[in-house]
């Protein structure tokens, strides 16, 4: 089942190569989106695919890479819209 999901991670989650790690392990799941630092220190992620594969991912950002530290992962779960054809790191709201 297809879906979407709207995340926001919070701890030392910048400047620890996070958002690549995120751009990897998204597309190793097939799934599509994107991954933003925030200014008040969070990384906010929106994903689109299956389901189980977002699911997986959740628990990858809960882990995160190997310098960060993960004390919060937010999910909010939205309909899917297909918006998506790859996973990608945007650099600004505005992107």
């Amino acid at each position: 089942m297809k879906s979407r999901a709207h995340i926001f991670v919070s701890g030392k989650v910048q400047g620890v190569f996070f958002r690549d790690h995120t751009r990897t392990w998204a597309k190793s799941l097939n799934l599509t989106g994107w991954v933003m630092n925030l200014d008040d220190g969070r990384v906010e992620v929106m994903v689109e695919g299956d389901k189980e594969n977002i699911y997986t991912l959740i628990e990858k950002l809960k882990e995160g890479p190997p310098l960060a530290r993960v004390d919060n992962v937010e999910v909010n779960w939205e309909e899917y819209r297909g918006e998506f054809d790859d996973f990608k790191i945007k650099w600004s709201k505005f992107w």
